[in-house]
């Protein structure tokens, strides 16, 4: 009986893969660059560059670089679908994950699992990270919205593109 069950079990898994479409060849994306020579700016002239992108992965992978020239950072959320990692390639960040604080410089890196309340304050002049989420959900439309000079971030754009609000930013 239990032979039964596996074999629809591997035939879905097969006709998912067989859906799925993935690059033939690698993908570069040069230094300074993105991946579809676009940048999207949070705030000031803070460019994310997509070095990966959702459409590479079926949805299952975004990786960004961030080249920060604004101490600070973004309101204390939760992604409820996904999980983000940080690499500090240049600079000094403070991050919180639920209630722990952690002081991060170049070389260090941080996990954030999804449905745990995090922020991060960038806290030198110039500031250069590493990062993703995984799966990518809506995460580069979110970026590409936020990045619009008529983009209004209120806790509305952040909810469009199910990052929620839980708290300010973190105070250094």
């Amino acid at each position: 009986m239990a032979g039964a069950t596996v074999v629809p079990a591997l035939a879905i898994g097969q006709q998912l893969q067989a859906k799925q479409q993935r690059p033939k060849k690698g993908i570069v994306v040069k230094a300074n660059q993105s991946r579809f020579n676009e940048k999207t700016v949070i705030s000031g002239n803070c460019p994310n560059d997509i070095k990966v992108s959702t459409k590479d992965t079926n949805g299952n992978l975004s990786v960004f670089t961030y080249n920060g020239n604004v101490k600070g950072g973004p309101p204390l959320h939760i992604h409820p679908y996904q999980d983000e990692m940080f690499f500090i390639l240049d600079g000094d960040f403070l991050f919180q994950v639920g209630e722990d604080q952690h002081r991060l410089t170049t070389g260090d890196t941080i996990f954030l699992p999804r449905n745990v309340p995090h922020t991060f304050a960038q806290l030198t002049d110039k500031g250069q990270v590493f990062f993703l989420f995984q799966p990518s959900g809506k995460i580069e439309e979110f970026f590409r919205a936020a990045g619009d000079s008529k983009a209004n971030l209120n806790p509305k754009l952040f909810d469009d593109h199910d990052i929620h609000i839980v708290g300010p930013p973190l105070k250094y």
